[in-house]
């Protein structure tokens, strides 16, 4: 098959071609050049911007189209326009943001996507209204190539190459071993997907040109906060001793859900980890144990230098300050 893949360098993209090479694709990658263009030496370059610069695409023929770099709906826009006469088969990379609420026990692709607020424009970016834009970007697409075009809602991408350090947090910090702070509930839900895992799954749904909407979440089984963090320890033999910390006490301190520690949220938004992905694992979606990726996410994050390391999560000394503070609060005894 012959793919092309708009981005390919930064994070999931990179996944993907990594995927696809192994199974024996023909890739060409479209991109800016800017971010590692060393990678994957011997695979098809294309050089262009996807805002307005898309000329080196014209005039070509692909047999699918992996869009794992899409964000707003005039720019996914004009891509799909100009590929649906060029490829059979369009995939977009969405995301579980997509949703309007996280209200019901679980959410699947039939709960209704968020719509941009009155006066919104839907060629801004950041990170308000980030849902919203990505049901745009899917209708785009699927109006773009009726019945030839996929989009994949994948929930929390983790793995190597992760440039948000979200997940990559939890093994970094319990590979320093010592008190760590675990917030909230052991049983709290938590939601995440190897790229990898991803990545293959995305490959297979462009050989079998699988069209609709699927979520893609993981792992295989059912996952709290205790569990990571426990396996975390167990995988890299730390040391580490959890202090679970309550919402309250966190919130108090002025510790933001999910911004200050990774993968924490309340129990009023655990919704967001409670979506399925029945349609995509009936669809070939398989998940590699959890330990695999929590090996390999430290392992990639321990070889880089350390300017390098993605920042994400509470500064030692922050999380040494509200672990005393929650010690010097609790009556002796208390758990």
């Amino acid at each position: 098959m012959k793919l092309l893949v708009l981005g390919g360098t930064i994070f999931l993209g990179r996944h993907v071609v990594s995927a696809a090479l192994e199974r024996g694709h023909e890739v060409t990658l479209f991109n800016r050049g800017t971010r590692s263009p060393g990678l994957f030496p011997g695979v098809e370059k294309l050089r262009g911007d996807r805002d307005g610069g898309l000329d080196s695409l014209r005039g070509r023929k692909w047999d699918a189209v992996l869009d794992t770099s899409g964000q707003l709906p005039r720019v996914v826009r004009a891509s799909a326009e100009l590929l649906r006469d060029a490829v059979s088969h369009y995939t977009f990379v969405s995301s579980v943001s997509v949703y309007e609420s996280f209200a019901r026990e679980e959410t699947d692709e039939s709960c209704p996507v968020a719509r941009l607020p009155a006066g919104a424009r839907e060629e801004e970016g950041g990170l308000e209204g980030y849902g919203a834009r990505k049901a745009l970007c899917e209708e785009a697409v699927a109006r773009a190539l009726p019945d030839r075009a996929l989009s994949v809602r994948p929930g929390l991408i983790v793995g190597p190459h992760d440039p948000t350090g979200r997940f990559t947090y939890w093994p970094a910090r319990i590979a320093r071993g010592g008190s760590v702070l675990a917030p909230g509930e052991p049983d709290r839900a938590v939601q995440v997907i190897d790229a990898g895992d991803l990545a293959r799954f995305l490959v297979s749904c462009a050989e079998s040109r699988a069209t609709g909407v699927m979520n893609a979440t993981g792992p295989a089984v059912e996952l709290g906060m205790g569990r990571l963090l426990e396996e975390c320890v167990a995988v890299l033999g730390s040391d580490a001793r959890l202090t679970w910390v309550s919402d309250a006490f966190l919130t108090g301190k002025g510790v933001v859900p999910f911004q200050d520690l990774p993968l924490w949220v309340l129990e009023s938004d655990e919704g967001f980890f409670r979506v399925s992905s029945a349609k995509a694992r009936a669809r070939g979606l398989a998940f590699r144990p959890i330990a695999e990726t929590i090996r390999a996410t430290h392992a990639w994050h321990a070889a880089l230098p350390e300017s390098a390391r993605p920042a994400a999560g509470l500064s030692p000394a922050r999380e040494a300050e509200i672990l005393e503070a929650w010690a010097s609060g609790r009556k002796p005894g208390q758990m």
